[in-house]
């Protein structure tokens, strides 16, 4: 990061620690839902024993789900305000906590066997992340993430306009992405086997009495060629 998104960033840390789950809607009844279904989507190739690096842990939601997998566990984030919440709520040896910027990473080449992360890719300056990541990756090394889709209706509006921006409680610099030139970003840094998917049409303020009923609505329409394009996420997999 620049100094001045660094510290920008650093100070969003501060103004969300405290409500960070309502603001990110993982805390709503159709939020745990959306939530539980993101874990095994980056977790589930996981195994015991192998040394994994989260990027922009937060305050350790999906840090929480990594340990019970009994993997070796970075998980780092430019906030210590963010991290130091993290910390009281993931206590745990397999887990090393480090304040880090994602874009100029401290490890030493081939350090990890995969990299995940939710939400947190469209914080960072794209090119120099991917580059960190290719870099610390051991060969044939994974990286998982989901991120916000910018065909999305809602995503276009939140991150594209200044004031419900700043309302929506989003960090000055944050945007989101299109699966295709996304795509070519991550090849352009080495990597290969990318696969982009968007998913996730079940928004976290749906009420909890009709869920049930449009749960399964929601996976018809991630099915559906065209329509599925302007779902709310983009589930990102590729290999160096």
């Amino acid at each position: 990061m620049t100094i001045n998104r660094t510290m920008r960033e650093i100070e969003h840390g501060k103004k969300i620690v405290r409500c960070a789950g309502k603001l990110w809607g993982w805390d709503t009844y159709a939020g745990r839902i959306r939530w539980a279904r993101r874990v095994q989507m980056l977790t589930s190739h996981i195994e015991p024993g192998m040394n994994v690096l989260e990027i922009g842990c937060g305050t350790g939601y999906l840090t929480k789900e990594l340990v019970k997998i009994k993997a070796q566990i970075t998980a780092i984030d430019i906030s210590p305000d963010l991290l130091k919440l993290a910390q009281d709520r993931v206590r745990d040896p397999k887990v090393l906590f480090k304040i880090e910027d994602a874009q100029d990473l401290s490890f030493f080449d081939e350090s990890f066997d995969t990299i995940v992360g939710s939400s947190v890719l469209h914080h960072l300056d794209i090119g120099k992340a991917l580059a960190e990541f290719y870099r610390v990756l051991k060969k044939n090394g994974t990286i998982y993430f989901t991120e916000p889709n910018m065909m999305n209706p809602q995503i276009v509006v939140q991150k594209n306009i200044p004031l419900i921006k700043e309302r929506m409680g989003d960090s000055p610099d944050e945007t989101a992405f299109f699966r295709w030139s996304l795509k070519k970003k991550i090849r352009v840094h080495g990597f290969d086997k990318i696969r982009i998917r968007a998913f996730d049409f079940l928004h976290p303020l749906i009420p909890k009495r009709v869920v049930s009923v449009l749960e399964p609505i929601c996976f018809v329409l991630e099915a559906i060629p065209v329509l599925r394009e302007i779902a709310g996420s983009l589930y990102i997999y590729a290999e160096k």
